[in-house]
Formats: C-alpha cells, sequence, structure tokens
C-alpha cells in the first residue's frame, strides 16, 4: 500500500507512508484522535494502520478518509490509499501490519472541515501538495506517468480534469498533459534540468458544464539533476605572479571552474588537482591547490628567478566531488609568473677606475663606471645609483648613470684647477633604487676608486678687482695718470708668461692703457655731463693677453667716478612767454626758472637779475624772487608798452664756489587781455608788430592771389571745350588731308540718266503697301517696321577708333532690314519734273590755257597741299 504525503500550509503538516501516518500538529500532538471513514482500517495514536476482521481485504486498492481531531476542536483530514504489494499468505496474522506498494501517487482535492464540538463548521482550506520529481533526461518511453489526480466527488458526477501553467498551456506548451477523464497526468518528452528546473502547474476539476469542483491545486514538479555536465573553466589561461624567494604557503593565483549541474549534489560538486609543472626546477610540485577553493599556494622554497622565470600549471577540475571513476573533467593552463626581487646587490666590475680632466672644463665626462646586476634589467631592482662617498669635499664631480647601460658617468660639474688640485682620488659606492631584500648583505664589489687626473691648459689672465672702483673730479686734464689696472696669471706653476694690455670699449675715447704694466692714462678731459655717463660712472673695458699657446685673454672693467665741479652756467627758462597790458600788478607776471647741468651744491638756489643796461629793461621791468629756484618777471607800476614781442636779457646765477653766471634773453609778448587774463586774437595779431596797413595788404594780397587762380580754372576749362569740339584726330598744322563731310546722295541728273521717272515718284498713299499680305512686297517699297540705329562717331575718336567704326557702321548696314538690295531700283525723294539748272555734263574741263592755283596758298593750311600740288607747274 503507497499513500501521498500531504503537507498544510502553515506550520502543521499531516502524510502516510509505509503503512503509517505521520502527523505533527506542531504542538506535540498531545490529545490527537485519528478516525478512519472504512470501518476495516484503523489509525492507532502513533500512526500505525490496522486492518480489522475478515473483510480488510486488499485485492483491489482501498482508499478512505482518515481524519485527525485535536484539542481545542481542531480537524484535519487526508485520503489514505492503500494497496497489496504481495497476497497475504495464510499464515499471516490478520493483526499484523499489511505491507504497502508504490504505484504513481494519487493527488485528492481537498475536502471541507467537520464541525467543531460546539456545532459550528470551519470554512474549507487548502492542502499543498508535496513536488513531484522527475529525473531529468529520462529515455521514456513518452508519455511517462506522473501522477494520478483525483476528486471524492467523481462518485457523484461526471468529473473532467485540466492542468494550466507553464509547461502545459504557456510555452514550453504540452510537456505535461493529463487525462481529462482519469486524471492521469503525463511528461511527454525529456526534461532539461539546466533549461528549466522546475515547473509550476495547477489542476483544475469541473463538471461536464464546465462548473468548477473542486478548489485548483498546486503542483510543483522538480527536475531532478543527472550529471550530463563537464565543470567549465572561467578561462583557459590564467596568469599569476608570485616573488622569488616566497616561503611556503605563500598565495600565488585562484581559478575558478563552473559545473551546470546542481552544485547542492555531488553531480555539481567541483575538486580541482594539480596535473603537471614545467618545469621540474628546483622540484617537480613547487605548487599546490586547495581542491575546494581552487587558490594556488607554494609548497616548497627555492623559487628563483634569474633560474627559473615561468612556470606552466596544469589545472583539472572534476566534478562528483573529484571521483574519477564517475565524474567528469576539464583542464586550464596556470602561468605563474616569478617576480624579481632585489636578491642580487650590484658589483662594479673592477676595484679602481682612472680618467683625466682638462682644468676649467666643465660637463665633461671623465670616467666610466661598469657595474653587473643579476636583477631583473631596466627595473628599480637593476637601476644602479652612484654615490661618491670620499675625495670631493667641494663637489667637483657627480655620478650620473647611464639609463642603457647602467653604467656610472664620472662628469665635472664645477672647474677644477690644475694650480689648486693637480688629481683627485674619488671613493665610489654603488646600490640599486630598491633596497635590498629581507637577509641580503651588501657585496665587497660595491666600492671602488676612481682616479682623477687634472690637466694643466693655458688659463687667461684675470684682472683680481673686477670690475675696479676709483674717483676723480670731472675736467681733470689729459695726460692724468688715473690707475693702474693689472691683471694676473693663474698658470704661475709650470708656465712662466708675459701680459699685454690693450684697450677694448672706451666709448668717449678718453682712456689710454699701457700695455706693460696696465697704466691708464687719460687722452682727453673728463666730463661729468657727457652722454656716455650714467648716474656719474663712466665705465671703460680692457683686455689682458698672455702669450701661451694658444694665448688667453681675458677682460676686465674700469668704473671712474666723476665727482662733479661747478663747470656749467644756468641756463633761464622759459624761452618765450606772454603778459597783459593792463592787469592787476600782483599777479601780472612771468615765473622764471633755471637749469644747470651740474649738480648740488653747484646747481640752485639761483640768483635772477635785470642788467644795468640798457637802462630801459630796469625801468620798465622788474623782477621778483618767489623761492630759490623760481622768480616772477613784471612790468613795473604804472608802465604801459605798447602790445609787442620785447626782449628782456636776465643775469642767472648759480650757487657753485666760485658762481657761475649767465646772461639769457626771454621774449615776452605783451598783448591786451580779456577777463580771463588771456590775450585777445586782434592782441595777439597787435602784439606780434603788425599795423593796420599791413593787415589791409595781406587781405588785398589774398584777394589778388584767389583771383587769378579762378582765372587759370577757366581758362582750363575753356580750352578742355574748344578741344573736344574740334574733329580733327591731328593738330591742324599737321593735317594734309581734305575734311570728307557727309552728305545725302541723290545720284546723277535727270537728265543723265534713262530711268522711268515714274518709279521714282513717292505713291500718293500707303494704303495698297498696308493691305499687302505679310511677307509679300516689292523689293523698291521699303518695309514699315522700324528703323535700325547705326553707330555714332565720338566727338573726339581716337586714331584707332576709325577702322572699328566703319566696320561697326558695315555690319550694321548689312543686318538692316530696311535697307533694299543692292541691284534693286532704289527709291528716293521725287523732285518734280523739268530742272531750272544745267545739266552737270555740259561743263568740260579745258586743257588749254594755263590756270592759277597760287590763291589756294590763302585758303589756309587745309588748301596748302593743292597749293603745292598745282602751283608749283613752272618748275617741273
Amino acid at each position: 500500500m503507497y499513500t501521498q504525503s500531504v503537507e498544510r500550509r502553515g506550520r502543521d503538516n499531516l502524510c502516510s507512508n509505509h503503512g503509517e501516518v505521520k502527523f505533527d500538529d506542531c504542538m506535540g500532538n498531545e490529545a490527537v484522535d485519528f478516525q478512519s471513514s472504512d470501518p476495516f482500517f484503523s489509525v492507532q495514536a502513533d500512526g500505525s494502520i490496522f486492518a480489522k476482521g475478515q473483510g480488510a481485504s486488499l485485492e483491489e486498492p482501498v482508499q478512505f478518509k482518515l481524519t485527525a481531531r485535536g484539542p481545542h476542536a481542531h480537524v484535519w483530514e487526508t485520503v489514505v490509499q492503500l494497496a497489496l504489494i504481495d497476497p497475504p499468505s495464510p499464515q499471516q496474522n490478520e493483526n499484523e501490519v499489511i505491507s504497502l506498494s508504490s504505484p504513481p501517487p494519487v493527488i485528492m482535492f481537498s475536502g471541507s472541515r467537520l464541525n467543531s464540538s460546539k456545532g459550528l463548521r470551519r470554512q474549507k482550506r487548502d492542502w499543498v501538495i508535496p513536488p513531484i520529481n522527475v529525473a531529468e533526461n529520462s529515455r521514456g518511453p513518452f508519455p511517462q506517468m506522473l501522477v494520478s489526480i483525483r476528486s471524492d466527488q467523481d462518485q457523484d458526477i461526471s468529473i473532467r480534469y485540466s492542468i494550466t501553467g507553464v509547461g502545459a498551456d504557456q510555452p514550453p506548451n504540452e510537456v505535461f498533459n493529463i487525462d481529462p477523464v482519469l486524471g492521469k497526468m503525463f511528461v511527454t518528452k525529456p526534461l532539461d534540468r539546466e533549461h528549466r528546473s522546475s515547473y509550476h502547474l495547477r489542476a483544475h476539476a469541473v463538471d461536464m458544464n464546465g462548473n468548477q469542483v473542486e478548489n485548483p491545486i498546486d503542483l510543483y514538479i522538480f527536475v531532478i539533476d543527472m550529471n550530463d555536465n563537464r565543470p567549465e573553466f572561467k578561462n583557459q589561461v590564467y596568469n599569476g605572479s608570485v616573488d622569488e624567494g616566497s616561503k611556503p604557503g605563500t598565495p600565488v593565483m585562484h581559478v575558478s571552474a563552473f559545473d551546470a549541474d546542481d552544485n547542492t549534489t555531488a553531480n555539481g560538486m567541483v575538486r580541482y588537482r594539480i596535473l603537471s609543472q614545467m618545469p621540474h626546477s628546483p622540484i617537480p610540485n613547487m605548487f599546490t591547490i586547495n581542491s575546494e577553493t581552487g587558490d594556488i599556494v607554494t609548497v616548497a622554497p627555492g623559487l628563483d628567478r634569474e633560474k627559473v622565470s615561468q612556470y606552466t600549471i596544469i589545472v583539472q577540475a572534476t566534478d562528483m566531488e573529484g571521483n574519477l571513476n564517475f565524474g567528469l573533467s576539464n583542464t586550464a593552463t596556470a602561468i605563474i609568473t616569478v617576480t624579481d626581487i632585489n636578491d642580487n646587490p650590484p658589483m662594479l666590475t673592477s676595484r679602481t677606475f682612472s680618467g683625466e680632466v682638462p682644468e676649467n672644463r666643465v660637463d665633461v665626462v671623465v670616467a666610466n663606471l661598469t657595474v653587473i646586476d643579476a636583477d631583473q634589467q631596466h627595473s628599480p631592482n637593476w637601476n644602479a645609483v652612484y654615490r661618491i662617498i670620499s675625495g670631493d669635499p667641494s663637489g667637483h664631480f657627480t655620478i650620473r648613470t647611464d639609463p642603457v647601460s647602467n653604467d656610472g658617468m664620472v662628469t665635472v660639474v664645477k672647474p677644477v684647477d690644475f694650480e689648486m688640485n693637480r688629481a683627485f682620488m674619488l671613493t665610489v659606492v654603488v646600490s640599486n633604487q630598491a633596497h635590498l631584500a629581507s637577509g641580503i648583505q651588501s657585496s665587497l664589489q660595491s666600492t671602488a676608486g676612481v682616479t682623477i687626473s687634472v690637466q694643466d691648459v693655458n688659463e687667461p689672465p684675470y684682472f683680481p678687482t673686477n670690475p675696479k672702483h676709483i674717483r676723480f673730479e670731472e675736467g681733470v686734464p689729459a695726460g692724468t695718470s688715473l690707475t693702474t689696472f693689472s691683471a694676473s696669471d693663474p698658470d704661475r706653476l709650470q708656465m712662466q708668461q708675459t701680459i699685454r694690455y690693450s684697450k677694448l670699449n672706451d666709448p668717449a675715447d678718453w682712456l689710454s692703457i699701457n700695455r706693460t704694466n696696465g697704466q691708464i692714462i687719460t687722452t682727453a678731459m673728463l666730463d661729468r655731463e657727457s652722454i656716455y655717463v650714467k648716474n656719474n660712472i663712466y665705465e671703460a673695458t680692457f683686455l689682458a693677453t698672455d702669450n701661451g699657446s694658444p694665448a688667453a685673454s681675458g677682460t676686465g672693467t674700469l668704473q671712474i667716478y666723476l665727482i662733479d665741479i661747478n663747470d656749467n652756467s644756468p641756463a633761464l627758462i622759459p624761452k618765450e612767454s606772454q603778459i597783459c597790458e593792463r592787469m592787476n600788478r600782483n599777479v601780472n607776471g612771468v615765473n622764471i626758472t633755471a637749469a644747470d647741468a651740474d649738480t648740488d651744491p653747484n646747481a640752485g638756489p639761483f640768483v635772477f637779475e635785470l642788467p644795468n643796461f640798457p637802462t630801459s629793461i630796469r625801468r620798465n621791468w622788474t623782477i621778483s624772487r618767489i623761492s630759490g629756484d623760481y622768480a616772477r618777471l613784471g612790468l613795473r607800476y604804472q608802465v604801459y608798452l605798447e602790445p609787442g614781442v620785447y626782449e628782456v636779457p636776465v643775469i642767472v646765477s648759480d650757487s657753485g664756489n666760485p658762481p657761475l653766471s649767465n646772461r639769457s634773453v626771454i621774449k615776452v609778448k605783451v598783448c591786451p587781455c580779456d577777463e580771463n587774463g588771456d590775450c585777445t586774437t586782434l592782441g595777439a595779431v597787435a602784439a606780434a608788430g603788425l599795423g593796420t596797413g599791413a593787415i589791409i595788404s595781406i587781405l588785398i594780397c589774398i584777394i589778388i592771389l584767389l583771383s587769378m587762380v579762378l582765372l587759370f580754372v577757366v581758362w582750363i576749362k575753356r580750352r578742355e571745350k574748344e578741344r573736344q569740339t574740334k574733329q580733327l584726330l591731328i593738330d591742324p598744322e599737321d593735317d594734309v588731308r581734305d575734311n570728307i563731310l557727309k552728305y545725302d546722295e541723290e545720284g546723277g541728273g535727270e537728265e543723265d540718266q534713262d530711268y522711268d521717272l515714274s518709279q521714282l515718284q513717292q505713291p500718293d498713299s500707303l494704303e495698297h503697301i498696308m493691305s499687302k499680305p505679310p511677307g509679300v512686297r516689292r523689293v523698291d517699297e521699303r518695309p514699315i517696321i522700324p528703323e535700325s540705329q547705326y553707330p555714332i562717331r565720338a566727338v573726339v575718336p581716337h586714331p584707332g577708333d576709325i577702322g572699328d567704326f566703319i566696320h561697326e557702321g558695315l555690319r550694321a548696314a548689312d543686318n538692316d532690314p530696311t535697307a533694299p538690295p543692292y541691284d534693286s531700283l532704289l527709291v528716293f525723294d521725287y523732285e518734280g519734273s523739268g530742272s531750272t539748272a544745267g545739266s552737270v555734263s555740259s561743263l568740260n574741263s579745258s586743257s588749254t590755257g594755263d590756270q592759277d592755283y597760287d590763291y589756294l596758298n590763302d585758303w589756309g593750311p587745309r588748301f596748302k597741299k593743292l597749293a603745292d600740288m598745282y602751283g608749283g607747274g613752272d618748275d617741273d
């Protein structure tokens, strides 16, 4: 017999399994009583099922309702189905527990709760069906029955069963179906847990009219995992690193594999192991891996990057908890790089090095130190750092590291002097940028001695005091010895040289220098006020050259501070001014001062005075002192001068010892002023010295000049107009051609031509022409259309335009539709019959007799050519 376990929503559950019913009300099952609806079967308090009497036959499956009553009027119900596995033997005791078989479970729709002890009916409650387990990748045959669903009302009415949900009526459709009559549910195809691990369906029971008979029940179908997926590494190649010299147990890297099977079962439990290690140095098993986590760690000492810089490890991942007989496996590669540490100190290739350097040279490499280091190149563990620890207290040398070769370049950074040091003995120590690893000691070969020899070279002379300062009064005459500006030669040990002096720069050419001893002598008077003196200092540069090979020279600067003397008289400022002829005498005047090229005390304060001669100066003018450097020049009281410019001499004296004076003239313009004290325009003119007659004369000259300009412009315009009215292209004096005049040509006389004059008459009207159809006309009739416009010749054409004018006229005539053909009858205005004039044909030219053509000479230059042609017959 087999009964389906049932779990109630909440914390209570009721189930039957293998001949007994397991029940838990979460309160210890105290005072719980089981009642069976079948009188032939009973259930004891421990859940055991017993058969009663001879009526308890199991030849056919038996189904009955089991009710559990607890304290506090709690009631639970379930359905129990019993089936016989083997027929009972005759010797079987009827009180023995019946064996139970395991057919497909039968799921009953939950019924209604029974009444309580007080007669109150409990509401219907739903029961949750335990999940149905289906193995994935089943080989069938399909459809395969999973469960049977029944309603306890199927004995009374016809029930139709159906299922809904994903896998039934929702994609993927028809994975599960149900027999609508028998309620048997089937799976129709193999399931894949990795695609979908569970299904949630709902079972429905309706009558023949579609009315719901039972509440839908939930069915949970779980796909049981099978080991059908190999572990897959996330990467086929893993990269890790570990420092050389690492201790055992040092973490290196982590690898991981994923198994699509259920990781809660052995199918998805992956275990790792190392299959191989290359190379096998120093031992084949330098690393180990945690079988569960995939962490790789060192297992042995001896990692040395200088011997083995990289290891290649093959890692295997196996499911079924690493069981190689049943599990599936996969492999990946782990590349472990042994990283460098500074476990090799740098070592100089020699205990001693040497070099030489010329004196007074800088940025020169004098020695090259070579070093070897087994650590990784171009890393801080390999890069060398050189230090001078002794032998160079003045800091003449430094050691720079070549970034490519790691060599040390001993370089001069401060000039060395052969006369001071002929050689240097340096002690050099080399180290790395990174500190040595723990436990590593420096090598004795990290220290070496460097000998630097200094070469003597011809050094230029130098001036001990440069620049040299001296003080002298200005005005020192030429030939005065100022000082001796001598230089010293630093080459005093091995070279005895002679120094010669010369002048390099002397802006004012005031100085000379003795070639042998450097004595400075003036060649001109020194003037402090010269433009070459800046801030009272005159500066000259001299050159000292030795006779070495090659010769060397040095420069020195001499600065002469010139003390001022009173050698410049003051000059009056301003040179011109103006003053009003009538104003308040207290304010009327000109403020004057003076300028002196000298400095204190040879400049101000100044003394301003008027000279005694001429006497009119003191009679008309006066000077009053304002301050030490300023005074006021003005007219005396009740003195009135005519407007004009007056030259007033003023004597200015400075404060030197002795003082210097200067007689200066200031031009003062006296003029009438307005109320603001400014000169009026008329007053300014009058002050300039021009009278009324002079002003009138100037105005008349201006009018005459303007009239002449106007007449000249009129004459130019008239000449231009006459030139435009002339038709000749060249000057009439040079023109030898007669002018061709254009007239209306009317042909020959009436009597000279045998023409039908009636054809030449103008018709009285044009009606017969106008009435003709378009396009039909006589050749001698003029078309009634607008006439063409012929080109107009310019008034004064350019000689080159004559040909263009003729060709344009010819082109217009050819394209004129109003012009008749050349061989047609031309129509002219008729002049009437008969002519009172005689025929031109009656005029005969006589070749006899002489004709005097001299009168042609009187007709002007246009007939001069005819006069020359016909008037000179006698000469021929």
